[in-house]
């Protein structure tokens, strides 16, 4: 299972790079409706991983449940999603980057990459120590449980239906925002980012041929925090050890294979996706952003991964939610601050 997870956070990490996620310039310009690089990405990678992920469970080797809601009992089922998300992506428009893509920024020397870990990791520790306690709690005093829902059963229509809708749509939107970088491909010109969308729908087969689960990696920030509350509250007691580092291990793939593929490609591919000299922020405001993307995602239960290449590939109800909410919150903000 080590290796298995080692291999995909390697994958994932690679793609991370390939696709230009590399300047933060690229998330920036992105919630600024500057530049439309990383909907592309975004887009073309979770088309493409719903398209894998019913190949995978049509040939009966891998079912995954949909993602459930995160409620809170404030204003709807789907409440922690809103407020999760809307956190998420308030911290990605201050920090230049998202749970995934600061790993490519570490793999190429950014330093805002380093900065929004730190934050990112702060984030963790602050929602496992002090925040996640508190949801459990009002969550078991109302009894209020997660719901799993698919996007079909609201529009009523058949999940094969509703997922040749997605795919139309996603293909629609790429199409529309290509006036940006574009390169060719077998004759056919295709825009760079859904180029990049298409590398990361791959790291995605990584993840379910080896693990036969979907990427996601915010969960990395709660496993940090587990581990440093159960080396500062529980005094590293064998049997209080945390029951998993799976995430951890994926992060920590994801970075070496980060650092494997910008190593491997030039500083004009590396960086040459999006148009622009390459974006520093600055590192309190990195590290603001990162603790808010490490809150936002455990709120939310996921991150643009884990929640919009994966969840959204799923169909969840939570996921689009989540992702709505994210892009809607990191525009306002961009808005504001630059």
């Amino acid at each position: 299972m080590a290796t298995t997870t080692l291999v995909s956070g390697v994958a994932f990490g690679a793609a991370m790079v390939a696709a230009g996620f590399a300047n933060p310039a690229v998330v920036v310009s992105q919630m600024k409706f500057e530049s439309w690089h990383m909907f592309q990405a975004f887009l073309a990678a979770t088309a493409s991983s719903a398209v894998i992920y019913s190949i995978a469970e049509k040939l009966g080797y891998v079912k995954i449940q949909p993602r459930s809601s995160s409620p809170l009992g404030l204003f709807s089922r789907y409440d922690g999603n809103v407020l999760g998300g809307a956190l998420l992506g308030a911290g990605m428009a201050l920090s230049g980057s998202c749970p995934g893509t600061l790993y490519a920024q570490l793999a190429t020397g950014v330093r805002t990459g380093f900065f929004a870990l730190a934050g990112a990791l702060a984030g963790g520790v602050l929602w496992t120590g002090y925040l996640a306690p508190l949801v459990k709690r009002r969550r078991e005093d109302g009894a209020i449980k997660p719901e799993s829902g698919v996007i079909s059963e609201t529009l009523g229509l058949s999940r094969a239906a509703t997922l040749v809708l997605f795919e139309a749509a996603c293909v629609a939107v790429v199409v529309a925002t290509a006036g940006g970088v574009k390169s060719t491909t077998g004759g056919a010109l295709i825009p760079a980012g859904a180029v990049g969308g298409l590398l990361i729908g791959l790291a995605q087969l990584v993840s379910l041929v080896t693990r036969r689960t979907m990427v996601g990696i915010s969960g990395s920030f709660e496993d940090a925090g587990n581990h440093f509350w159960w080396l500062v509250r529980d005094g590293a007691a064998a049997e209080k050890r945390p029951r998993t580092y799976q995430n951890m291990l994926f992060a920590a793939g994801a970075g070496a294979g980060a650092w494997a593929i910008a190593r491997a490609l030039s500083d004009s591919v590396v960086f040459g996706a999006v148009a622009g000299p390459l974006l520093e922020v600055p590192p309190l405001r990195a590290v603001l952003g990162g603790v808010l993307m490490g809150v936002g995602s455990r709120l939310a239960g996921g991150c643009t991964s884990g929640h919009g290449i994966s969840g959204m590939s799923l169909l969840s109800a939570s996921s689009v939610v989540t992702i709505a909410s994210t892009f809607g919150a990191g525009a306002l903000v961009a808005t504001l601050i630059y």
